[in-house]
C-alpha cells in the first residue's frame, strides 16, 4: 500500500497558478524577438533544418519553470501519512510505581523481593520498545525515578540502582499512586496505565489510596495493581551485632484495597506469590495492553520536503550551466 501525500501548509499550492501565466508571458515577449531578413525568394528555407542548439533554445526557460514548480510544493510541505491498524506498539505511556519499603527486603523471592521486582519490570520494559514508560517509587514517601521516557537505555540503568532506604520507611500507597498519575497527566496518549507493586498495607502518607484511585479514575487511567509475597511467615533478614539473622515474619498486603483501586480504575488486580507468577502476570499486563487500542487507527505522517528541495537544486545548477555554455545567447 502506498502511503497517502497530504500537505501541511496547503495554500501555498495556490502559487503553482503563477506557473501558466509565467509560460504565457513568455510565449507573449518572444512572438516580437524575431529578426527579419529578405530574401529575393525564399524557397531554399524549406530544406534547411534547425539545429539541436536552436531548438532546445527554450530548455532553460522550462528547466526554471520546473524548479519553481517543485519549491512551491515543498514551501506547502508535503507529509506521508502510513495508516495501520495493528498499533500495539504505539501510543501508550505506562508508569511503574514501584513500592520500596523496608518490607520487600523478604526472600520468599530469590534474591529477595525488590530484586525480582526489579527484574520482571526490566524484562516487561523489554517488552514495550516503542512506549514511552516512566517509574516513579514510594515508601513511607513517594518521588519520581525516571519521568516518561522512550530512552530505555537510561530507564532501565536507573531502575537497577533502585534500592530500599532510599526515602523514610513505610508504605503510602496513595502517595505512589498519586505521583504516578501526575506524571501521566498531561499525556495526550490514546492508552494510559499505571502498575502499582506493593507488598503491605498503607500505613502512612497524605493521600488517602482511593482519592488517588478517583483521580486515575477521572483522568482515564488505568491501574493494574499487584500484591508481592507469600501468605504466611516469610525469612526476613534483621540486621544485629552479630551480624545478618532471619526470622519468619508476616508482611499482611491489603488486597482488598489493591482490588478496589484496580475495580475503580478498569484495571485488574493479580496476586504473585513467586517469581514465575509475577513474571506471568507482567506478560498478561502486557497482552490486555495490547487488546486495548488493536482496533484503532493510528496515522504517522513524514515530511517529504526535502527530496523535492534537494531535486529543484539539482536541476537550477542543469540550467545554470546549459545557459552559460552550450545555450549561452551572446549578443
Amino acid at each position: 500500500m502506498f502511503p497517502e501525500i497530504t500537505f501541511a501548509y496547503q495554500p501555498f499550492l495556490f502559487f503553482l497558478l503563477v506557473i501558466p501565466v509565467l509560460i504565457g508571458f513568455y510565449i507573449w515577449q518572444h512572438r516580437f524577438m524575431h529578426a527579419d531578413m529578405q530574401y529575393s525568394h525564399s524557397g531554399f528555407l524549406g530544406k534547411v533544418r534547425k539545429s539541436l542548439r536552436l531548438r532546445m533554445l527554450h530548455l532553460p526557460f522550462a528547466l526554471r519553470m520546473i524548479v519553481l514548480s517543485l519549491l512551491i510544493v515543498a514551501l506547502a510541505r508535503p507529509q506521508s501519512t502510513s495508516r495501520m491498524q495493528d498499533v500495539t506498539v504505539e501510543g501508550i505511556d505506562i508508569v511503574i510505581a514501584l513500592d520500596i519499603s523496608g518490607s520487600m527486603l523478604a526472600e520468599d523471592f530469590k534474591p529477595n523481593r525488590m530484586e525480582a521486582a526489579k527484574n520482571t519490570a526490566l524484562e516487561f520494559i523489554e517488552m514495550r520498545p516503542g512506549d514511552r514508560i516512566g517509574v516513579t517509587v514510594f515508601s513511607g514517601e513517594s518521588f519520581t525515578l525516571v519521568p516518561l521516557t522512550t530512552d530505555h537505555l537510561l530507564l532501565k540503568d536507573q531502575l537497577r540502582a533502585v534500592h530500599t532506604g532510599m526515602v523514610q520507611d513505610g508504605t503510602a500507597i496513595g502517595d505512589g499512586l498519586a505521583t504516578a498519575i501526575n506524571r501521566l497527566r498531561e499525556s495526550d496518549a490514546i492508552s494510559k496505565v499505571i502498575i502499582l507493586l506493593t507488598d503491605g498495607i498503607n500505613n502512612t502518607g497524605v493521600i488517602d489510596p482511593l482519592t488517588a484511585a478517583e483521580i486515575a479514575e477521572i483522568k482515564n487511567i488505568r491501574v493494574y495493581t499487584v500484591g508481592v509475597g507469600r501468605h504466611g511467615p516469610v525469612p526476613y533478614p534483621f540486621q544485629t551485632p552479630f551480624g545478618v539473622q532471619y526470622r519468619d515474619v508476616e508482611i499482611p498486603v491489603d488486597e482488598a484495597l489493591l482490588e478496589e483501586i484496580a475495580q475503580m480504575t478498569g484495571g485488574r488486580y493479580f496476586w504473585a506469590d513467586n517469581q514465575q507468577a509475577l513474571e506471568e502476570i507482567y506478560r498478561e499486563i502486557d497482552q490486555l495492553e495490547r487488546s486495548q487500542i488493536d482496533v484503532l487507527e493510528f496515522a504517522r505522517r513524514r515530511d517529504e520536503y526535502l527530496p523535492l528541495v534537494l531535486l529543484a537544486i539539482f536541476i537550477a545548477g542543469i540550467e545554470f550551466l546549459l545557459r552559460k555554455t552550450w545555450l549561452k545567447v551572446t549578443a
